[in-house]
C-alpha cells in the first residue's frame, strides 16, 4: 500500500511484465468518483467544464478538464452519464478539492454534488482478454474508445489501450474482484499508470495543479476540450492558445534509466542552462527497467539539447513517440 492505494501485490516486476504482454486487472483505488445529479446537472457542468456536457450522449464518455479563470488546469477527468446524472472519475487526491470548488458555484441550481470516493470501486482491465472479461461481469462492450455499457449499477468504459474501466458501487467490489481475478492477473495501480503514460493520457495531481493550460498537457488532442461550446472558466485563454498561437511547451513521452522513479512535479533541466525546461507530470516503472514518464517540456529545449531529471547531472530523458500526432 502507498498513501491509501495498492501499489502492487508483492511482485512489481512480474506485474509490469504481465501488463506489457498479458491480461491483467488493476486495482484503481488511487482514483475517486464524483456524482453530479439533479435536474440542472448537465447545464451546470456545461458551464464549468471544458468538454461538451449537454451534447454528451448516453453510452459515451468524454475526457475533460476543470480550469481556473486564467485557463490553468485544476484537474482532468473522465465523465459519463448515468441514469440519475453524471459521474466523474479523477485522481482521489483531487476529488475533495474539486468537489468543494464546484459546490461554490451551484447557488440555486438544482444540482447535488457527492464525493463518492468512499462509495465506489474502480478497476482497470487490459490485454486481449479484457473485453471478454468486461462482458462477462457487466455487459457486451464495444472496442470503440469511450463507449459505455452498464448493468445493475455497474459501468464499463473502453479507454485507449485498448482497455476497459469498470466503476461499481463499493459493495460490488469483492464479488467483481473475485470473478475478474479468475480470468486476469491482479496488478497494482502503478501498472495501470504505466499504461496511461504510454497511451499519452496525463493525470494532473496536487504537484502539477495550475501549472499548465490544457494544450500544454495535450488535453485537446485526447478530446478533452470542445471549442464550439459556450463559456466556462478559462475558456477565453484556452481558445486564444488554440487559435492565436502555438504552445511553447507540450506533453512528451520519455524513458529514463536508473533506480529512482522521477517524482510528479519534479523539474527537468537542460544541459545547456540552469533554468527549468519542463516538469514531470506522471511516471511509472517500465517493463524493460528504468521508468517511463509524461512531462511537459519546452519544445525548443527538446530540439536543442538533452534534458535531465532534477539537475544537469540527473538521468537523461530518452524521448519516444506518442500514440497520437502532436502539432
Amino acid at each position: 500500500m502507498d498513501d491509501g492505494f495498492v501499489r502492487d501485490f508483492g511482485d512489481p516486476r512480474g506485474e509490469i511484465a504481465a501488463t506489457a504482454h498479458g491480461d491483467v486487472v488493476a486495482d484503481l483505488s488511487h482514483l475517486g468518483v464524483l456524482a453530479i445529479t439533479g435536474a440542472d446537472a448537465a447545464a451546470f457542468l456545461h458551464g464549468q467544464l471544458s468538454c461538451d456536457v449537454e451534447g454528451l450522449p448516453d453510452g459515451r464518455a468524454t475526457y475533460g478538464c476543470y480550469c481556473t479563470p486564467k485557463g490553468r488546469v485544476l484537474a482532468n477527468f473522465l465523465l459519463w452519464r448515468e441514469p440519475d446524472g453524471f459521474r466523474m472519475l479523477l485522481p482521489r487526491s483531487l476529488s475533495a478539492s474539486v468537489h468543494k470548488r464546484l459546490q461554490k458555484f451551484v447557488l440555486r441550481s438544482k444540482v447535488m454534488l457527492t464525493d463518492g470516493a468512499a462509495d465506489y470501486v474502480a478497476l482497470g482491465l487490459s490485454g486481449h482478454g479484457a473485453f471478454d472479461a468486461a462482458t462477462s461481469v457487466v455487459a457486451p462492450i464495444s472496442h470503440t474508445e469511450l463507449q459505455v455499457a452498464r448493468r445493475d449499477g455497474i459501468t464499463a468504459i473502453t479507454v485507449p489501450g485498448p482497455r476497459a474501466l469498470i466503476v461499481a458501487p463499493l459493495r460490488e467490489g469483492p464479488t467483481l474482484w473475485e470473478r475478474l481475478t479468475r480470468m486476469l492477473k491482479p496488478v497494482g495501480a502503478t501498472c495501470w499508470g504505466w499504461l496511461d503514460i504510454v497511451n499519452g493520457l496525463p493525470w494532473i495531481g496536487p504537484s502539477t495543479q495550475e501549472e499548465f493550460v490544457p494544450q500544454m498537457a495535450n488535453l485537446e488532442l485526447i478530446g478533452a476540450i470542445n471549442f464550439q461550446k459556450g463559456c466556462y472558466p478559462g475558456q477565453e485563454i484556452v481558445a486564444r492558445t488554440q487559435y492565436l498561437g502555438k504552445p511553447k511547451r507540450r506533453l512528451g513521452l520519455a524513458h529514463v534509466r536508473g533506480d529512482q522513479m522521477p517524482a510528479e512535479g519534479e523539474p527537468l533541466m537542460s544541459g545547456s542552462g540552469d533554468q527549468s525546461a519542463g516538469i514531470v507530470v506522471n511516471a511509472a516503472p517500465a517493463p524493460e527497467g528504468g521508468f517511463d514518464l509524461l512531462a511537459v517540456v519546452q519544445v525548443a529545449a527538446v530540439a536543442s539539447s538533452a534534458l535531465h531529471i532534477a539537475s544537469q547531472n540527473g538521468p537523461v530523458l530518452e524521448f519516444r513517440p506518442l500514440p497520437y500526432l502532436v502539432p
